[in-house]
C-alpha cells in the first residue's frame, strides 16, 4: 500500500563516498519504499553516455547555459566533480515542482552540495551511506576493475574527506549488507512519515 502524498512533500538527501553502493541501494529503495519517492534529475555539462536520455538521466546543458542558469540563481547547489571540468547541479524547479506535488524528492548529491541544500531545507531527511571501513571501500573500488590505481587513490582521498561530514546527516547507514541497508532506509522513511502524520 502506497502512502498518500502530503500537501508539501519532503526532501530526502542521500550522500556517500564513491564505492559505498548508494546508487544501487537507492535503486532498490525506490522499488521497495511506500513513500511517494521522486528522483531529482540533476543538470550536468558532461556529454551524454550511450543510452542516457536528456531529462531522464540528466538535464544535459552546455557550459554556457549552465553558467547562465547559475548566474540567475536557478540552482540549489552546483559543483565540479573530481576537477574533470564537468559541472553538476540541482535545479530549484526540479525540487519545487516535486514538493508541490506532494512527492518525496530524492537528491543523490555530494557532501558539499548537501550542505548547501540543508541550509535552505533544514527539515530535509538526510542520509549518509557508507561502507563498513575504508579497507572495504578500497576492496570495492579495486574490484570494479574499471579504474587506474591513481584514480582509485583519488577516490579514496575524496572518500576520507567525505566521511568527515557524516555526522552532519540525521541518519547514517552502513552498507555492508545490501538487503539490510535498503530495509534500514525504508524504515527511516516510514518513521519520518509517521512523525509527519502525528504532527498533523
Amino acid at each position: 500500500m502506497t502512502m498518500p502524498p502530503s500537501a508539501t512533500g519532503r526532501l530526502v538527501i542521500v550522500s556517500g563516498p564513491s564505492g559505498a553502493g548508494k546508487t544501487t541501494v537507492l535503486r532498490r529503495v525506490f522499488e521497495a519504499a511506500t513513500a511517494p519517492l521522486l528522483p531529482s534529475v540533476s543538470a550536468t555539462t558532461r556529454p551524454p553516455r550511450p543510452g542516457e536520455i536528456d531529462g531522464v538521466d540528466y538535464h544535459f546543458l552546455s557550459e554556457q547555459e549552465f553558467n547562465a542558469r547559475c548566474a540567475r540563481g536557478e540552482f540549489l547547489e552546483s559543483f565540479e566533480v573530481f576537477a574533470r571540468g564537468y559541472w553538476y547541479g540541482t535545479l530549484k524547479t526540479e525540487v519545487a515542482s516535486g514538493l508541490g506535488a506532494g512527492k518525496w524528492v530524492v537528491l543523490e548529491i555530494d557532501v558539499h552540495g548537501a550542505a548547501a541544500v540543508m541550509e535552505q531545507y533544514p527539515s530535509a531527511i538526510s542520509i549518509f551511506v557508507q561502507p563498513s571501513s575504508i579497507e572495504e571501500l578500497k576492496r570495492r573500488l579495486r574490484g570494479r576493475g574499471t579504474e587506474t590505481e591513481e584514480a582509485i587513490r583519488r577516490r579514496l582521498a575524496q572518500a576520507n574527506e567525505e566521511l568527515r561530514f557524516a555526522h552532519r546527516y540525521r541518519h547514517q547507514v552502513i552498507n555492508d549488507d545490501m538487503d539490510h541497508a535498503v530495509q534500514e532506509i525504508c524504515d527511516i522513511l516510514n518513521r519520518e512519515a509517521e512523525a509527519d502524520r502525528d504532527a498533523r
